[in-house]
């Protein structure tokens, strides 16, 4: 399914998860591998000395700095390069790191991007503690053409990559936009796919929440909408249901993705009207990427 696989990595222990994630990924789908690494931000104008993302220090960029660079990631994967070495390259930059990551996805068209939720390696915990995603996982997961697939935790339930996949939708274009990678994903591997969708009932117009008889007319609204958007693309692809709860959104992927044992939840970037590249992360996909026990795929274009 996946050709090329893009893994940006700060090779810190905030990048493990998501370091299996990839390395297994790319092993499944006999893809290329691209193990991309930022090595630092340029202290001045046409320096050749950055500042290391991880010491802090500035460091001239010479060719011995580079060996050592290197090495160093390779040992933290050497265990990963001893079973998938062959197809996998390493690739080291200078520069901005969402940047830099961007510029490289769209010179080798890479199918993925496989990221952590955040790369600070003195604050692994960082994204968890405090319910907010990296930015530059945010800037890329906006800007990238490729979905960018985050894990933030150990995945225990992707052991068969993929099985259960939940895509979730508000009916937005970009949610719909989403629902094709979902649907070719699910298709390609012979994935369970889920179709859901939550009912905000927390949000109130004019002051009045919902009674029971606005959700089931929401609810049944939502059934034929999935049934037109979703459903008449499916073709002969039988092996999908649809669940629609009401609640708070991002509390019920979770426990929606909980309960089915999801092993990928697929949802849209952000569901404003606006250009992608001017879309922030929208704030139910971050609550659910900072939370999930399985990695989310977060697709900005189809």
């Amino acid at each position: 399914m996946f050709k090329k696989i893009l893994f940006a990595t700060s090779a810190s222990p905030a990048c493990d998860n998501a370091a299996k994630v990839a390395f297994d990924l790319a092993k499944r789908n006999g893809a290329k591998l691209y193990l991309f690494h930022v090595l630092g931000v340029p202290s001045r104008g046409f320096s050749t000395t950055v500042r290391d993302l991880r010491s802090g220090e500035d460091e001239a960029v010479d060719g011995d700095y580079r060996a050592w660079v290197e090495e160093e990631v390779r040992t933290t994967y050497a265990e990963q390069f001893e079973e998938y070495g062959d197809k996998t390259t390493m690739q080291l930059a200078v520069g901005v790191p969402a940047t830099e990551i961007l510029r490289f996805a769209r010179k080798e068209d890479v199918d993925l991007i496989v990221m952590g939720a955040n790369t600070r390696d003195d604050d692994p915990e960082s994204a968890r503690a405090r319910s907010i995603v990296g930015r530059t996982m945010e800037k890329v997961a906006r800007l990238a053409k490729s979905p960018v697939l985050i894990v933030n935790r150990p995945c225990t339930t992707c052991w068969n990559l993929f099985s259960n996949i939940v895509y979730c939708t508000d009916f937005s274009k970009a949610a719909d936009q989403a629902f094709k990678f979902a649907n070719s994903t699910a298709q390609t591997i012979g994935a369970k796919l889920y179709i859901f969708h939550a009912f905000d009932i927390t949000s109130a117009k004019l002051g009045v929440f919902p009674g029971q008889a606005d959700i089931e007319r929401h609810i049944e609204r939502a059934h034929e909408k999935i049934k037109e958007r979703y459903i008449s693309q499916l073709g002969d692809y039988d092996n999908y249901a649809v669940e629609i709860w009401e609640g708070t959104p991002y509390v019920e992927i979770l426990k929606f993705a909980r309960e089915k044992k999801a092993d990928l939840i697929i949802m849209a970037h952000h569901t404003k009207e606006v250009e992608p590249e001017e879309a922030s992360i929208g704030s139910t996909v971050e609550q659910v990427v900072v939370r999930s026990a399985c990695p989310v795929a977060s697709v900005a274009r189809a």
